[in-house]
């Protein structure tokens, strides 16, 4: 029932920015951790921020200080804004959350967009 859908990945020049939304749709209870994790060809997913219900974030080392994560709990949705961009930071980005629908907690992904920074 519970569906995550990415928004807003593309291709951009280095040192550019990217803004990603990802909203929860269905029967939702409520919505714990929400994060966003990213997998570049042939290496392993990684995570790259996250958010708690009570606001609490958390970044990988090599995003600090040029990315951003933030949450609108009554659209269900969480974003990243991803600054000064960097080949590197090109991979597939995935939203994933902590949701309670019906009693369960279960763990979703959403679909991933794609974010390709290249001159």
């Amino acid at each position: 029932q519970v569906q995550l859908v990415e928004s807003g990945g593309g291709l951009v020049q280095p040192g550019g920015s990217l803004r990603l939304s990802c909203a929860a749709s269905g029967t939702i209870v409520s919505i714990y951790i929400m994060g966003w994790y990213r997998q570049a060809p042939g290496k392993q997913r990684e995570l790259v921020a996250f958010i708690t219900g009570g606001g609490s974030t958390n970044y990988a080392d090599s995003v600090k200080g040029r990315f951003t994560i933030s949450r609108d709990n009554a659209k269900n949705t969480v974003y990243l804004q991803m600054n000064s961009l960097k080949p590197e930071d090109t991979a597939v980005y995935y939203c994933n959350a902590d949701i309670v629908t019906n009693y369960v907690r279960n763990t979703f992904w959403g679909q991933g967009t794609q974010v390709t920074v290249s001159s």
